[in-house]
């Protein structure tokens, strides 16, 4: 899999400068590279307790990207991966303790306990006070002597940190870690290994599964069960941590592990708010990336149990951006949707033969789906297939509301229903079609002209002519020939689609935006779309 790096060897380096460039003169760095990579704050004065952190990087923002007041004072990188070297982190408390002295968060591996403590030892035989706290969070094998250190890391990183800015000595800051820690429970969960640069990628999860506990290096879980909905994922999850926790309020810090999209985090927000878990949580850190690996696609859930100022320390205010803030959970109220976007609907009314004719092309249209998505992937965003299909599902759910024994009120009524349900641009043209069509049909317009009537409304706001590479090219064919039996209408617009592969350009719709050679030999999903509809209905 090919990165945007410019070296394997220099890649943490150039994050390194390139997190620095953007941090607003807020961090620098030890002059220390290749060997010495230390990230610090530029406004440190030694006047409190230092907070440094690290570890191997590959973590992002973590843990770089949390140094700053309010958070870290300091991070050591290693490579990716590779923990830091003695020398690295005794340089960083060298750099930034004074008088006050400095604490060390660890996570639980045993190439950062061995550096991070040597360093420890070193720095204390040059006569500065230093504590070492060990972070081991992860509860997804329960039977190991040693436990992972994971995303839980950042409440000690954020309630540290805003001890030290607001003066709090060493021994209390280090009491307080402590307690953190043993009160912290993370486990996470993936459907994908991640990608290492430079080095090939372990196929270990298979398709269709999820794995549950695995490490923020990639290491093996507790099990791989079957994939089926974000529902279940964090069903599993809430499943393994619910037993750890005790029954007062809690924080959840719920972590991107680098490769899910921001709608899936969101999603995943929303079922472990609605989780047999949600009772317990009053505060939530996230959905963000904080503690990642790499490219991961999972996520990890932490829950720390509130006590004492907690919640305060949480809250208070961060310099780095790469934090995303603690808020309460609260239940937000659902405001109406305006009435002048509630359409007056006309009374609904039973047609056996209606109904069966329209759930047939719904049907053939959710059948559809995946191949029209595909065709759509070649000139479009791959969505044409779903948004006829989520248009026909709530087709078929309104069915007993429609007028189906007035087709001059059902145009409008499947005008008023698409423009409700289908977005895009997909959604308002064939809304404009049928809203049309009906008024055409009302007017004493029989069918096939009431359709043409819509087609060209259509055209007019939506500026589509025959050979722009749109479902006209299909439609308008099949209208004309519709005269002539539904047999040669369903053949007009298979030629019409057909016609669409050999278009070099498209001049409307989403396909306007391609180039011609990414265009040639793929048939316009929306004639396609068409083209199959009556083909169906010929059959």
């Amino acid at each position: 899999m090919a990165h945007f790096i410019n070296d394997k060897a220099s890649a943490v380096t150039d994050a390194i400068d390139g997190t620095i460039a953007a941090s607003g003169g807020r961090l620098t760095r030890l002059d220390g590279y290749p060997h010495i990579k230390v990230v610090v704050r530029s406004d440190w004065d030694k006047s409190r307790v230092a907070i440094v952190s690290g570890g191997g990087s590959g973590h992002e923002p973590a843990h770089a990207g949390f140094v700053g007041a309010g958070l870290l004072t300091a991070a050591v990188c290693g490579d990716v991966f590779a923990s830091p070297s003695v020398d690295a982190v005794l340089a960083a408390i060298l750099a930034v303790t004074g008088e006050a002295g400095c604490l060390l968060v660890v996570k639980n591996y045993t190439g950062d306990r061995l550096n991070f403590g040597l360093a420890a030892e070193r720095a204390r035989a040059f006569g500065h006070k230093v504590s070492m706290v060990i972070v081991d969070d992860d509860v997804a094998l329960p039977d190991l002597a040693q436990a992972r250190g994971v995303a839980g890391t950042l409440f000690v990183h954020k309630i540290a940190g805003a001890m030290s800015e607001a003066g709090a000595d060493l021994d209390a800051i280090t009491q307080t870690a402590l307690r953190i820690i043993a009160e912290t429970r993370t486990i996470g969960m993936s459907l994908d290994t991640c990608t290492i640069p430079g080095s090939p990628k372990e196929d270990r999860i298979a398709p269709g599964k999820v794995e549950l506990g695995l490490g923020i290096h990639g290491e093996a879980g507790v099990e791989q069960i079957a994939y089926e909905t974000a529902r279940q994922a964090m069903t599993a999850v809430v499943a393994k941590l619910g037993p750890t926790l005790g029954d007062g309020p809690h924080v959840a810090l719920l972590n991107n592990l680098g490769g899910l999209s921001v709608l899936e985090m969101a999603v995943l927000s929303k079922e472990l708010l609605a989780s047999g878990m949600a009772s317990r949580i009053a505060l939530t850190v996230g959905p963000a990336s904080m503690m990642t690996s790499l490219d991961m696609r999972g996520f990890s859930v932490s829950l720390l149990a509130l006590s004492g100022q907690d919640a305060e320390h949480l809250a208070a205010p961060v310099a780095p951006s790469a934090w995303p803030g603690c808020l309460p959970v609260t239940q937000a109220p659902v405001l109406p949707v305006p009435d002048g976007l509630k359409p007056i609907r006309a009374m609904a009314s039973a047609h056996a033969p209606t109904r069966i004719f329209l759930t047939d092309c719904c049907e053939t249209l959710i059948a559809a789906e995946a191949d029209l998505n595909a065709l759509d992937a070649k000139s479009g965003d791959g969505d044409t297939g779903s948004t006829l299909a989520n248009a026909a599902r709530a087709l078929i759910t309104a069915m007993d509301d429609l007028p189906l024994a007035d087709h001059t009120q059902l145009f409008r009524a499947i005008g008023q229903e698409l423009s409700q349900t289908m977005g895009g641009s997909s959604g308002v043209l064939l809304a404009i079609f049928f809203a049309a069509a009906g008024d055409a049909a009302s007017s004493g317009y029989p069918m096939r002209e009431a359709l043409q009537a819509g087609l060209r409304r259509m055209q007019e706001i939506g500026g589509a002519k025959l050979g722009d590479r749109t479902m006209v090219d299909a439609l308008a064919p099949a209208l004309d020939a519709l005269e002539d039996g539904p047999q040669e209408a369903a053949k007009a617009a298979r030629a019409g689609a057909n016609a669409t592969a050999s278009m070099r350009r498209a001049n409307a719709g989403r396909a306007s935006y391609i180039s011609a050679e990414q265009l040639d030999g793929h048939t316009d999903p929306g004639a396609e779309a068409v083209a199959r509809l009556l083909e169906h209905i010929a059959a």
